[in-house]
């Protein structure tokens, strides 16, 4: 694996140690690198009213842009599990709105995949 993603990837991890999942049990991280390096992260933050929660993926973009920054160049996520889970719907739509061009790696204990938005989510809703 590139060190570059491993570097992200390990930020992931480390994000995911910060996540509040008392409900689904899975912790997610998400790193994301701009095009001057820097790396921003989110955890997903859950609440009761499920549909209140916010996954890692989002937690970050929505975090890098309320920064006024929109150059993520690389996008890593983490999940504390056995299972392997590729971004949700919603986290998709987002990541394909603010960087539709950029490498998407996901990983958990066992597996690391790598993959683009456009395989992810072929057809994207735009206005």
């Amino acid at each position: 694996m590139e060190k570059d993603m491993q570097f992200l990837l390990d930020e992931a991890k480390d994000a995911a140690q910060r996540a509040y999942a008392p409900y689904s049990g899975y912790k997610v991280g998400s790193a994301l690198r701009l095009s001057d390096g820097r790396i921003i992260s989110g955890c997903n933050v859950e609440n009761a009213s499920y549909s209140l929660s916010i996954c890692a993926e989002r937690n970050a973009i929505f975090k890098a842009i309320s920064e006024g920054r929109k150059d993520i160049v690389a996008l890593a996520i983490w999940v504390d599990s056995d299972k392997i889970f590729p971004p949700c719907g919603a986290c998709r739509q987002v990541i394909h709105e603010f960087a539709p061009e950029i490498p998407i790696w996901y990983a958990n204990h066992n597996k690391t995949v790598k993959t683009t938005i456009r395989e992810l989510l072929p057809g994207a809703f735009t206005l």
